[in-house]
C-alpha cells in the first residue's frame, strides 16, 4: 500500500480545498494504475469539514504515523507547497525513520 504524502493546511481555505481536489486526482490516478492507495488527504478532508476536527499537521500527526507505519513506502506529490508543508517533510522523517521508501512523483 502507498501512502501518498501532499501539502494541505494553508490560511486561505480555497487553497486547502483545492490541494484537497489535486490530491484526489494523483490518488484516482495511482489506483488506475493498479496501486493500492492511502492519502490522508482525500480520505478524511470531508470527516474533518463535517465534524469541524482541526486540520492541522499537528492533530493529525498520529494517525498519519500509523498509515506510514502500515504502508510500504511512501509517495509525495511533488505539488505547489511541498517542500515548506510541515506535514509533508514530517511524513518523509517518519517514513525514513522506519526504513520505508520515500519516491516522489509529479502532481
Amino acid at each position: 500500500m502507498i501512502y501518498l504524502a501532499s501539502p494541505y493546511s494553508h490560511t486561505d481555505l480555497s487553497v486547502m480545498d483545492a490541494r484537497w481536489k489535486q490530491v484526489c486526482g494523483i490518488a484516482g490516478r495511482l489506483m488506475h494504475e493498479g496501486h493500492v492507495v492511502y492519502s490522508p488527504i482525500a480520505h478524511t478532508h470531508q470527516i474533518a469539514l463535517q465534524c469541524a476536527l482541526p486540520r492541522c499537521w499537528d492533530y493529525w500527526e498520529r494517525f498519519d504515523r500509523e498509515f506510514i507505519q502500515a504502508c510500504e513506502k511512501v509517495v509525495v506529490a511533488m505539488m505547489d507547497g511541498w517542500k515548506e508543508s510541515k506535514g509533508v517533510q514530517a511524513e518523509i522523517l517518519i517514513a525514513k525513520g522506519l526504513g520505508k521508501p520515500v519516491e516522489y512523483i509529479e502532481a
